[in-house]
């Protein structure tokens, strides 16, 4: 284990830290805030721990993958920390373990809340809360990547594996910072494109700078108490388009960059994405029809909510606790299901839906015709067998973590569908989920034990399960 570069990076990771936080600090001082405070304590802390690790660079930059998992998992882990001691010092959250759900809910871009009343929070807290969903959403590590020139033992890319949701993860560019760089760079432009058309929507510019990082991060923590609910249609349209658009493969719109729209579109993960949607959509706007004005109103909800499920962001618009059977059955598949590969959005993803999809009907033809022999396609190649055999381990791995899960929140005592949709709502990074846990409540009911399983849940959800895992796996630490 190479720990002089785990620290080294674990010391950069903090310093960006402290470098993110001045923004909010800022905020303090322009809304005359004394929670400015809590921000220069927390700034000064992370450059006092990040600079001495950072002050030399190691000799030793061999780099494999069991390092880039330890190494992503440990930061995010740090940055959580680190990043709830504002709320606690300030004394807007002054529990730990309830500041950590609240962070660690935001960096892993999930958006469950502990809070009951978010506007009672400061500005300077509300601009941190979903500044970190922005953070969090294309990950510091490939952030990290961006700013250094980090070579040697292929490390770079052992990061971003590590850190970057899906079955698989490629370079789009032959250097690993030049990709870091070009996701970055499109991340920015989505956004900065979803700011100005929220301000044409005559949002207000602080209202619109949180609502485009919760949506670019597809991370849902609203700064009302009723999301996006008191918006105009239009704003709530633009939301709904860009949580859509964040949903979506960046491998896509860097085709599109590179001027190759007809492979863009022919992308088989996103075309199963949008029809999704679609289904979803109009299947849900025939059921909650009486319950609006009007057909168009119910579509706009439907689609909204469809758009902010599966791309597991989370944000509402209505209380979809009330709607019928149907449509809340069909909300909590596609919180399964979530987004696309290479993309801001959590959940299993669609890749890995179509690809088991695959596998299973592959054995019923084999059991028809034994001799049959049919390798996989997807995105017009042929799957190997390491694909599946990573698809197959990491649904194992999200089985058996959602059981146990689910055993230890039952154990305070609420009804069924609140504690199985409070583990899916945390474990696939969506935030909301049903009765106690649905879009008009939160999270603060559950003891503290559930809460830091919730919590191991939304970091095992961000980071694929595995990189978290290898902490705990003993052959980790050992001296071969």
């Amino acid at each position: 284990m190479n720990y002089s570069m785990i620290f080294f990076i674990i010391g950069w990771v903090l310093n960006i830290e402290a470098a993110l936080m001045a923004p909010s600090a800022l905020v303090a001082v322009l809304y005359g805030e004394r929670s400015v405070w809590a921000f220069a304590s927390t700034i000064g802390l992370c450059l006092l721990l990040g600079l001495p690790l950072v002050r030399r660079q190691p000799a030793n930059k061999v780099f494999y993958a069991k390092e880039g998992c330890v190494t992503v998992a440990l930061s995010w882990i740090v940055m959580s920390l680190m990043g709830a001691l504002p709320f606690v010092f300030s004394g807007a959250i002054p529990s730990i373990v309830d500041a950590m759900f609240e962070t660690v809910s935001g960096f892993t871009t999930t958006g469950a809340s502990i809070l009951k009343d978010v506007e009672a929070l400061p500005q300077c807290m509300l601009f941190w809360r979903s500044f970190t969903h922005w953070i969090g959403g294309m990950g510091v590590l490939v952030f990290l990547l961006c700013l250094l020139p980090m070579s040697g033992g292929g490390y770079s890319m052992n990061l971003m594996k590590a850190e970057s949701p899906g079955p698989s993860v490629s370079k789009l560019v032959p250097k690993v910072r030049s990709t870091a760089k070009l996701l970055y760079g499109l991340y920015v432009v989505l956004s900065l494109l979803e700011l100005g058309l929220l301000l044409l929507g005559s949002m207000p510019l602080f209202d619109a700078l949180c609502t485009t990082f919760g949506t670019a991060g597809t991370g849902g923590f609203g700064i009302k108490n009723s999301s996006i609910g008191g918006y105009s249609a239009y704003i709530q349209s633009v939301v709904t388009v860009f949580m859509i658009l964040f949903g979506i493969n960046f491998n896509v719109y860097f085709l599109l960059y590179m001027r190759k729209p007809r492979e863009a579109f022919r992308c088989e993960e996103a075309g199963w994405y949008l029809a999704i949607i679609a289904v979803s959509t109009l299947i849900i706007t025939v059921f909650i029809r009486n319950s609006f004005p009007d057909i168009v109103t119910a579509f706009r909800h439907a689609a909204f909510q469809v758009g902010s499920i599966i791309t597991t962001t989370g944000f509402s618009t209505t209380d979809f606790n009330l709607w019928p059977a149907v449509p809340k059955a069909i909300l909590v598949l596609l919180m399964f299901i979530g987004a696309c590969a290479g993309s801001t959005g959590g959940g299993i993803k669609v890749s890995r839906v179509v690809l088991l999809f695959r596998t299973m009907t592959r054995e019923l033809e084999q059991i028809i015709h034994p001799h049959m022999v049919k390798k996989l396609k997807f995105e017009g190649r042929v799957v190997g067998q390491e694909i599946l055999r990573s698809v197959n381990a990491f649904m194992v791995a999200y089985v058996l973590i959602f059981a146990g899960s689910m055993l230890l929140v039952c154990l305070d005592g609420f009804d069924l569908v609140t504690s199985f949709t409070a583990v899916t709502a945390t474990l696939n990074n969506i935030g909301p989920g049903l009765e106690i846990v649905g879009p008009m409540g939160n999270f603060s009911s559950f003891s503290g034990l559930s809460k830091i399983v919730l919590i191991f849940d939304m970091l095992a959800g961000r980071l694929e399960i595995f990189p978290l895992l290898v902490l705990f796996f003993r052959d980790t630490w050992k001296k071969f």
